[in-house]
């Protein structure tokens, strides 16, 4: 969604040798404890005090030779460690589906934020850094701070995660088991665009990661074309507008089964919105949970689990849980181990979130996230890449273990 990460991921079977790309590269550099002598953690009734942009000077940019790359290339630090972000516990775990693995270093992603074609790499000392891949040839530097305010949203940036971590830590045994086998760090919630967040979770219900990132791929196709990177070709993901002329027959055609007609209503709906529907949307970030979790459904194709996800990566809904098979796991056999043997109802979907927030507090959705994460097949944090014929629209299903995630 890859080459062993020790000693992050401990135990990590071997990939298989059929339907994976081999990958070449060096064993992922240790990363310093983040749960080490540090300040006792604040009350859960506090919020976590939030750095300001100011606190991290945008560094200057260097030219940096990164692991696969033949000439030095034009890298700009970013101001998170990897104890603030490791990107194979970020970007392939379930969150969003449209970056690719594009060089032998199970280190570096490469993906479209807004108009920017952009790659992501932690750098040899374990910092992290972006190449701008679609400058025009225009090296200014307002153009690359245009790009890292972009990334920095889309990253959380200024959520202090190893203060939640050690929050979380201590809250619970399970939480602090989850993050020492990770590593203790670096897996954070992103803060995608609305837009782009909504039509992906709308191809992910009742499906598998394989057919989940062909789908999201498809409809990234209909957006404007920023370039090719390592044999992928990357588009904007497309506006409303542009959705809404696609035709449910098209999709179909391409694979997306019932969730075609579910892409085209959402559309058409979003379109009839006062003021558009990425207005709308935007909007949401201002609203209390449940009227964002009410209003979300009122959109084809979207359930309360499906608006969740949506409410904690897009919308500023940190306490959002998204109650789905993995996250049912954990909570009956710790949280509340007197639902095991129930089935999951969404009533008990409701008990379920409440009691991650009961437990965490109002970042409750970073915990449960990195708690999802604990519950996946350790192939999954791998650094297995994928075909570069998922790129294209194909009507077959892809083989492979189907596995569910975020479904």
């Amino acid at each position: 969604m890859r080459l062993p990460l020790s000693p992050r991921i401990a135990a990590v079977p071997a990939m298989p040798p059929r339907r994976r790309r081999r990958l070449a590269g060096p064993a992922l550099p240790p990363i310093p404890p983040v749960l080490s002598s540090t300040p006792p953690p604040t009350p859960f009734s506090e919020t976590p005090k939030l750095e300001t942009p100011q606190q991290h000077p945008p560094p200057a940019r260097r030219r940096l030779p990164l692991d696969g790359d033949a000439q030095p290339e034009e890298w700009h630090p970013l101001p998170l460690s990897a104890g603030d972000l490791f990107l194979p516990l970020t970007l392939p775990t379930g969150q969003t589906f449209l970056w690719r693995r594009t060089s032998l270093s199970p280190l570096r992603f490469t993906g479209a934020v807004g108009s920017h074609l952009l790659s992501l790499s932690h750098l040899p000392d374990g910092g992290l850094a972006f190449l701008l891949h679609n400058d025009d040839a225009d090296t200014s530097s307002c153009s690359v701070a245009t790009a890292r305010a972009a990334i920095c949203d889309y990253l959380n940036a200024t959520v202090p995660l190893a203060d939640l971590w050690r929050q979380f830590t201590a809250a619970d045994a399970r939480f602090a088991e989850v993050a020492a086998r990770l590593g203790g760090g670096g897996a954070r919630v992103l803060r995608q665009d609305p837009v782009e967040c909504l039509f992906q979770f709308l191809c992910s219900s009742n499906n598998n990661i394989a057919r989940i990132e062909k789908m999201v791929w498809t409809l990234a196709g209909y957006g404007e074309r920023l370039g090719e990177v390592g044999g992928f070709v990357f588009h904007r993901f497309p506006t409303i507008e542009q959705l809404a002329q696609v035709s449910e027959q098209e999709l179909r055609d391409a694979g997306f089964g019932y969730r075609a007609k579910y892409i085209v209503g959402t559309a058409t709906e979003l379109m009839a919105k006062p003021g558009g529907g990425e207005k709308w949307l935007a909007l949401l970030r201002d609203r209390e949970l449940p009227e964002v979790i009410e209003g979300l459904c009122t959109l084809p194709g979207v359930g309360p689990k499906v608006a969740a996800c949506i409410a904690l990566f897009s919308l500023d809904k940190n306490q959002a849980i998204p109650v789905d098979t993995h996250v049912w796991k954990v909570a009956t056999q710790y949280l509340l181990p007197e639902l095991a043997g129930k089935s999951l109802t969404p009533k008990l979907s409701i008990v379920v979130a409440d009691a991650f927030v009961a437990k965490f507090g109002s970042y409750a959705g970073w915990a449960q996230n990195v708690l999802f994460i604990g519950q996946l097949p350790t192939q999954k944090l791998l650094a297995a890449e994928v075909p570069s014929d998922a790129t294209k629209p194909a009507k077959r299903k892809r083989g492979g273990k189907t596995v569910e995630m975020r479904t």
